[in-house]
């Protein structure tokens, strides 16, 4: 029995917990800047948010599960599954883009407020705080999610070592 000092269970479920940190903080962001009329740029504070994408998969490819094409089978001489994915160079092919919601924002008219145009009106941040809120919720339960995956990936190895 090989003992690979590389657990990917964890690194899979850290890198989940980490998405939803950097998300959880541009929720935060949005909701702060709800009333930015002026940004650097000049104009209203436009929402930001997290862009997930899986560039390949590293661990369940062909290299590392060739048998997956061929069907699972049993080695006849050594009596054993087929040997273990290749995880010294494991990567979670996961990119993680921020990126800014270009949608317009709401006009409002208030006249007295110093970035009005000459009709009163003021372009608001295309921030919604019902969305907002529903993302939090969201990135709340995805990370949940992760820290039980990573519990549970901790008591097998664990349990592991009890064996």
């Amino acid at each position: 029995m090989k003992i690979h000092p590389n657990f990917s269970a964890f690194k899979i479920s850290s890198k989940g917990m980490s998405i939803q940190k950097k998300r959880m903080e541009l929720i935060t962001e949005n909701i702060a800047n709800i009333n930015t009329t002026r940004t650097e740029n000049g104009g209203p504070y436009q929402r930001k948010f997290l862009s997930v994408v899986q560039e390949k998969n590293n661990f369940f490819n062909r290299n590392n599960f060739p048998e997956i094409n061929a069907g699972l089978r049993i080695d006849n001489v050594n009596h054993q599954l087929p040997s273990e994915p290749n995880s010294k160079n494991f990567d979670t092919g996961i990119k993680v883009t921020e990126k800014v919601d270009k949608s317009l924002g709401e006009l409002v008219y208030m006249p007295d407020h110093p970035d009005a145009n000459k009709d009163g009106y003021v372009l608001m941040p295309n921030v919604n705080v019902v969305t907002e809120m529903v993302e939090m919720i969201s990135a709340t339960r995805s990370y949940e999610a992760n820290v039980t995956a990573f519990n549970s990936a901790k008591e097998i190895a664990k349990m592991s070592l009890g064996i």
